[in-house]
């Protein structure tokens, strides 16, 4: 089975959050069980210079945007066993960032259409299935069933329509329909592109694909309510016999503290003392009191609200209060930036805010803290509590999407558990779950070691969803 993996991000090409891992990850984990799984993405100008000039030229031609005719080259590399191919055209992706540009709507319409046009250049690999991603692909099951629905390299292509966070659908003004997307104005109606009185890119990929797919069980649930479903809800009922949740891993080679050169000194699951000489290297280097029995709180993270930082920052005073050191790395909202700024600054000895995004202070996070505190509003997944696991840090999460999935609160009665959770989106069940944790940090080292080692053995890799998302391809044939 031949799979085209199309994205806007992948790591380590260019990423902004949890879709470029994915977009590396699982592809690589695809071809491990004897799919041929192969990506496509934007040649970013923010790409490092080593992969671009290290990538081969196949073709170039031009792509129709509306009644313009733009450039686009297709480039090819091999990395880590999996083959990449490149969308290129300086005018549209040779910018700092990826996204947030004032034409994003133009920007991935060239995209969709490119990758539809580069079909054509692939020479012996036709994809069965083009697997697209969030809202920036959502164009192409539309295309591929309009523009090229009489094309013979394309007329036995399948689509599958992964969304990674239903929040952000790409809507754009209906003029672009003629404009950018070469579509008639047809497609403005509800039961096609319409979504109020725009079109949005993320209704297209859920409508027109073949198969939709979302990156957790309880989120393919949670997105058919209103409050979940930014009013896409009542589609996605409509495809609820259907619609398929599969969990998102980890790469179990990148986030290995076995072998992380970020970290300060390596361990694992058969022996994980060296993670106190992360501690203590970790409050040396963030000017914290080295004191290995104090707990850290590590949070690695968008300071946005869906993160649940309206909760922190209300009992973020009351919470300073306990023996604790809190470790905040992350950028976002101006008002969380300087609430966390303002408290290092009151309270030096227990909160260090790196109000940054740092890779490598990720992980010395992650290895260095003792629990890791994700109380999202919403979370289709997450990757936070799976790295945190991975590394022996005990997750405390609200009972939301992918985190309801996998992490599991601690059970006095039976022991099971591997974490510490809370169901209402509450701030006071926040602190007392907090609590909680520190009650077994300071009085239960037994259960605390326990659940550090459980943590740790637990199988988040992509072993188990390459072989789900193997059934759901098989599932359209």
């Amino acid at each position: 089975m031949n799979i085209l993996f199309t994205a806007s991000e992948c790591f380590p090409f260019l990423k902004t959050g949890g879709l470029g891992d994915v977009a590396y990850a699982l592809p690589k984990a695809l071809r491990k069980i004897g799919i041929d799984a192969r990506v496509i993405l934007p040649k970013y100008g923010a790409m490092s210079d080593y992969f671009k000039n290290n990538m081969h030229h196949i073709q170039s031609f031009d792509v129709p945007v509306g009644w313009r005719k733009k450039f686009c080259g297709l480039e090819y590399i091999q990395h880590d066993s999996v083959p990449f191919y490149f969308i290129d055209n300086e005018y549209y992706f040779y910018r700092e960032g990826a996204y947030g540009y004032y034409d994003d709507a133009e920007r991935f319409a060239f995209f969709s259409r490119a990758v539809l046009e580069a079909i054509h250049y692939m020479g012996d690999f036709t994809p069965n299935i083009i697997h697209c991603n969030d809202w920036q692909t959502g164009m192409i099951p539309v295309m591929l069933k309009d523009i090229f629905r009489f094309s013979p390299r394309h007329n036995n292509i399948k689509t599958i329509y992964t969304i990674h966070n239903l929040k952000y659908q790409g809507v754009f003004d209906k003029n672009i329909l003629a404009e950018l997307l070469c579509l008639n104005t047809g497609y403005f109606h509800e039961d096609a592109l319409k979504f109020y009185d725009g079109i949005s890119f993320m209704k297209g990929g859920i409508k027109f694909s073949d198969k939709v797919s979302t990156v957790s069980n309880s989120y393919a649930g949670e997105i058919q309510t209103p409050f979940y479903g930014e009013g896409l809800d009542g589609l996605l009922r409509s495809k609820n016999w259907d619609l398929w949740g599969i969990l998102n891993g980890i790469d179990f080679d990148v986030y290995n503290p076995a072998f992380d050169k970020d970290i300060f000194a390596h361990y694992d699951k058969n022996y994980y003392g060296n993670k106190y000489i992360n501690k203590s290297e970790l409050q040396k280097m963030l000017n914290l009191p080295v004191n290995n029995n104090i707990p850290i709180i590590g949070i690695v993270s968008r300071l946005v609200d869906q993160k649940g930082f309206d909760l922190i920052a209300y009992m973020l005073e009351e919470l300073l209060q306990d023996g604790i050191q809190i470790v905040v790395l992350g950028t976002g909202d101006r008002r969380y930036e300087d609430i966390f700024k303002y408290f290092a600054y009151k309270y030096p000895n227990k909160l260090s805010a790196n109000i940054t995004f740092s890779n490598s202070l990720a992980q010395k996070i992650y290895a260095g803290s003792d629990m890791f505190l994700m109380p999202s509003l919403f979370e289709p997944c997450g990757i936070g509590q799976l790295i945190s696991l991975r590394y022996g840090t005990i997750p405390i999460v609200r009972e939301t999407g992918g985190l309801r999935d996998t992490v599991f609160s601690y059970n006095d009665d039976t022991g099971e558990g591997n974490g510490f959770t809370f169901a209402n989106y509450n701030a006071q069940d926040m602190l007392h779950t907090i609590r909680r944790a520190e009650y077994f940090f300071y009085n239960r080292k037994d259960i605390w070691n326990s659940l550090i080692l459980r943590g740790m053995w637990q199988d988040n890799s992509w072993n188990n969803s390459a072989y789900k998302y193997s059934e759901l391809y098989n599932s359209l044939f």
